[in-house]
């Protein structure tokens, strides 16, 4: 008998999670031979989500709930499932049943095969345009210059390995890419396809802000490319190679022909272009550093608050 987790991150939920904990059950009924447990981490909601999931816990013996002392993010709050995840085999799902549980029986199938990693991945999304034009500019970069491996449409929807997760956990990393590292680790990575749905209305509507995605992107390149600062240095060059081709135009004509360079003009130009790139190419050195100054604090990437489960030997902490 297999021990199968199945993490679930939280925030501004509260609808859509009896309906989900009922599509687990259904899940751990199909699969009777193994013992579940549904780890949700509220990632500092602000809604009733906690007060849910404390019901629900009291309802199934399975259901565990992990309460973070704020918002951390999407990344850090599975992080902090997976560390509390006591299965031979972790999952983790998003909490609005945009994706769907059911793929988790082919997914486990797999598993069983002997695949360490199975990812659940996008063939088509319906969302809205802007969300999905987003998402497929950073995931054809993110293939195109970090790691070719990532599936065409990106996936937030996985299974992993116990030996997987515990590599994952050990790596003490702040403003973790989770699925880029999940990639990262190897261990040939099978692929599950699904159609994402659209999210119901009477769900409410994402709390992906477009500052959470554009946060998102910088730290998925700043992990696993060193893109940015090598267009930053390539930017530089070409400024300056053009600034050195352009003196020597002026100059040529200054001594040569004896036209007088009109001065005001094309040195404001000259100063414009160089100090916008100049602050491009210090903001994206800042990017780097900044990261850098997170992992030499060492602070943690998320603080558990508390544990809420229902079992004989469960420790409210």
């Amino acid at each position: 008998m297999s021990v199968i987790s199945i993490v679930v991150p939280v925030f501004h939920n509260e609808v859509s999670l009896p309906p989900l904990l009922e599509e687990l059950q259904k899940l751990a009924s199909r699969n009777g031979d193994d013992r579940f447990e549904f780890v949700f981490v509220d990632d500092g909601s602000k809604d009733n989500s906690f007060a849910v999931l404390e019901r629900l816990s009291g309802t199934d013996d399975r259901v565990r709930v992990v309460k973070l002392s704020r918002n951390f993010g999407s990344n850090a709050a599975i992080l902090a499932g997976l560390t509390v995840a006591t299965g031979d085999v972790i999952g983790a799902i998003a909490a609005d049943l945009q994706d769907p549980p059911e793929k988790f029986d082919e997914m486990l199938a797999l598993w069983r095969g002997g695949r360490k990693v199975v990812v659940a991945a996008r063939t088509d999304r319906d969302d809205p345009a802007l969300t999905v034009l987003f998402a497929d500019v950073f995931y054809r970069l993110f293939r195109r210059f970090a790691l070719p491996s990532m599936p065409e449409h990106g996936f937030d929807f996985f299974l992993i390995d116990r030996r997987v997760c515990d590599l994952i956990t050990s790596i003490q990393e702040n403003n973790a890419y989770l699925m880029g590292l999940i990639l990262w680790l190897g261990f040939d990575p099978a692929v599950v396809e699904y159609q994402r749905r659209a999210r119901p209305a009477k769900y409410g509507r994402s709390m992906w802000t477009l500052a959470r995605k554009i946060k998102y992107f910088i730290d998925a390149f700043v992990a696993f490319s060193h893109l940015p600062v090598r267009a930053a240095s390539l930017l530089g060059i070409t400024i300056s190679t053009i600034g050195i081709l352009y003196a020597l135009v002026l100059l040529f004509m200054r001594f040569t022909y004896r036209i007088e360079v009109a001065g005001w003009t094309s040195l404001m130009v000259v100063l414009l272009v160089v100090s916008g790139a100049q602050m491009l190419m210090l903001g994206v050195i800042g990017e780097y550093l900044t990261r850098t100054l997170d992992e030499t604090r060492r602070r943690p990437r998320f603080i558990i608050d508390r544990i809420v489960e229902q079992r004989s030997d469960a420790v409210d902490k």
